[in-house]
């Protein structure tokens, strides 16, 4: 499961459990530049935890900004690491450098900075801790 949007074998992209639907609904609304981690959209939709969502972007998220869901630890998904981070490039969502030691020498996501904690009027400011 790459996360990036296949829809699951034998699903039907019209019939999409409600939770999933929740799930997907808040993935849209993050703005462009910002990420959410699948922790806090579980929290965001007040229902299940963060392999919930996961499983939900796994199986249904291609259809919505996938790379906007996100690991705690800012890592980029595995296997998905180039299309997302063109994506991260395109929207100016904050990255921190690759360490020498880092696999592909593959960046990450600037938490700090990148991180939408879901409030409307806040769209443009970076996370608040």
């Amino acid at each position: 499961m790459s996360g990036t949007g296949d829809t699951a074998p034998g699903a039907d992209a019209g019939e999409l459990p409600a939770y999933a639907e929740r799930v997907l609904s808040v993935a849209e609304l993050i703005p462009a530049g910002r990420v959410m981690t699948y922790g806090d959209v579980a929290e965001y939709v007040d229902e299940g935890g963060p392999r919930q969502v996961g499983r939900v972007m796994a199986l249904y998220g291609g259809a919505v900004p996938w790379w906007r869901v996100v690991r705690a630890d800012g890592r980029l998904l595995p296997g998905s690491e180039l299309r997302a981070l063109a994506h991260y490039r395109d929207e100016g969502t904050p990255l921190r450098a690759a360490s020498q030691g880092a696999e592909g020498h593959i960046p990450r996501l600037d938490m700090r900075r990148a991180r939408w904690d879901g409030r409307q009027d806040d769209r443009d400011e970076p996370w608040h801790d």
